[in-house]
């Protein structure tokens, strides 16, 4: 039986309600963070509190809980729930109020809800045991807040649906120049000449954790170039190595664009450094 937390209290999944008047159901108003547990150590804690609060105070939303209680509730999922390698789901909405209306009152209890889910075992530094990507592309249709990791997700939802179906495994969002965004659910890079390129953050990107602990890595370590620049689909498409990230995922190489194979359609060899060097690392964060 899966534990959750719900408003300061841990309950079987089976008993966890809300009312049909909070605005997260309402509207979508709220934010999220997930954060990847291996064996009890979370990657990137601290990184995805700051991310989360500062999403909170983009929204307005007044929850001023310390490191230390999102810390605690983390850790008691894991430990409620078994060690492994889990997700930990926060999830963090305005709350409830009496009446649907756009506008909202200051000093509404916001609703925080938490949950822990299985995710991959940790990626081994070796080609043969990574399944790569194969993806689409697509105009980006979503709004322009995409730095804000809102639970308003339909915009990716439709995106990501409309690949699935197809058979990919993630989508690649461009601006209507053909300029690389990021996937939907996931940042993206490509590979030219050894460096690793991939776009500068702006309020069409969402600010990645596993980005963030990514490029401070290979800049740390200095082994491998890195250039945060526009990207275009034509680029994309001769790349010698495309890949993805996200939290739950890692580092992801894609070996085909749109039934285009990517270099020579195999996982190439600086992922293979890259994955050492995160894998090495990503721990300390």
């Amino acid at each position: 039986m899966s534990i959750v937390f719900l408003n300061h209290k841990y309950i079987p999944l089976e008993e966890a309600t809300i009312s049909p008047m909070d605005r997260g159901f309402l509207f979508g108003d709220g934010v999220y963070e997930v954060l990847p547990s291996y064996d009890g150590q979370i990657i990137g804690f601290d990184l995805h509190i700051n991310r989360l609060n500062t999403n909170l105070s983009a929204l307005d939303i007044n929850l001023n809980w310390p490191h230390q209680t999102w810390l605690d509730l983390c850790k008691t999922l894991i430990k409620k729930n078994g060690f492994g390698s889990l997700g930990i789901y926060l999830h963090v909405s305005r709350g409830k109020e009496h009446n649907r209306s756009h506008s909202y009152e200051n000093g509404i209890n916001p609703t925080v809800f938490a949950f822990s889910f299985k995710i991959s075992p940790e990626q081994e530094v070796h080609k043969s045991k990574m399944t790569p990507y194969k993806v689409n592309t697509s105009l980006d249709l979503r709004w322009s807040r995409c730095q804000i990791k809102s639970t308003a997700l339909l915009g990716n939802l439709m995106h990501f649906q409309q690949g699935y179906k197809k058979g990919f495994d993630e989508t690649l969002l461009f601006n209507g120049s053909d300029e690389l965004r990021e996937g939907t659910t996931c940042n993206a890079y490509i590979v030219e000449d050894g460096t690793v390129i991939t776009p500068p953050l702006d309020n069409h990107i969402l600010p990645g954790v596993t980005r963030h602990i990514l490029l401070d890595l290979l800049r740390k370590d200095g082994s491998i170039a890195i250039q945060e620049r526009i990207i275009t689909k034509k680029e994309v498409y001769s790349a010698a190595e495309v890949w993805v990230t996200s939290s739950s995922k890692g580092v992801i190489p894609v070996v085909e664009v749109d039934g285009n194979l990517i270099g020579n359609g195999e996982i190439g060899n600086v992922w293979l450094l890259a994955q050492k060097i995160y894998s090495n690392g990503k721990k300390n964060y």
